[in-house]
């Protein structure tokens, strides 16, 4: 029986996944976390591991170069599992050379036939054939340009990231450009927020001689905004409803700007 290792540290997606995994008779383990993670690797040594790319200890690209360095462990497949999935996050896998990566939220029947293709398992005659996969390594340091997103689908991504409320592209000015995620009445004020807040920082920023403005964080009762400058006509205002979620949404932000930038 194939042995796999799930690490995320959403408990729901960690649910999800194992049941979809115990649907084919595979052995699952999981970890909350990347020690808990190497942990098990090294105990267990799984036939592959999934791994969500954003944990608090460290990231699941780390967590796949841990694997590809241990000589024991070395052809051990590591399917990825990442929010957004851009030209970014496919040049860190490929660097981390991880195996595949699939992109959250996901279908069971997308997921299992990764992991099918990843443990060699013919869907036809359920045998096992565990066998390493091409890693995700693009010839020449390089990997193709993933298809540039319109702002609603980038934005509607970073909506769904587990406590944001609102995710909004404004100009300058304030203005709404698009929006998406449960809290779209508001988006406009959100917007005239983040022009706000961003004016009074940037000159602040000036007079204290600290460059040009990047990002501000607001926090309020009721949780946090960001903003975050996309490129020089626009703003991304992101409202969270659980600041315990900052570190991680921070990073989905940082992935999520660069795909703004093509469509701003």
């Amino acid at each position: 029986m194939a042995k796999v290792l799930v690490v995320d540290d959403s408990v729901s997606v960690r649910t999800v996944v194992e049941r979809a995994l115990r649907s084919k008779r595979i052995d699952v383990l999981s970890a909350a976390s990347g020690t808990e993670a190497i942990a098990q690797i090294r105990s267990e040594e799984p036939d592959l591991v999934v791994c969500d790319v954003i944990m608090p200890d460290m990231e699941g690209y780390e967590l796949c170069e841990f694997v590809r360095r241990d000589p024991r462990l070395s052809a051990t497949p590591v399917l990825l599992m990442a929010g957004i999935v851009n030209g970014s996050v496919l040049a860190r896998a490929a660097r981390a050379c991880s195996n595949d990566v699939i992109r959250k939220p996901f279908a069971a029947d997308e997921l299992l036939r990764k992991v099918d293709g990843l443990l060699g398992i013919s869907s036809d005659s359920g045998e096992e054939s565990l066998r390493l996969t091409t890693p995700v390594v693009a010839e020449s340091g390089g990997v193709p340009d993933a298809p540039i997103e319109d702002a609603k689908s980038v934005l509607s991504r970073l909506a769904a990231v587990p406590g944001v409320a609102l995710a909004a592209l404004v100009d300058r000015e304030g203005f709404l450009i698009d929006s998406a995620g449960d809290m779209v009445l508001e988006a406009e004020a959100a917007g005239a927020l983040a022009a706000s807040l961003a004016e009074t920082s940037a000159a602040v920023g000036r007079e204290l001689v600290q460059g040009t403005l990047v990002g501000v964080i607001a926090e309020y009762d009721g949780g946090l905004i960001l903003v975050n400058m996309a490129g020089a006509g626009a703003m991304l205002a992101t409202v969270l409803c659980d600041p315990t979620s900052l570190g991680k949404v921070r990073c989905y932000v940082k992935m999520a700007l660069p795909d703004l930038l093509k469509v701003a």
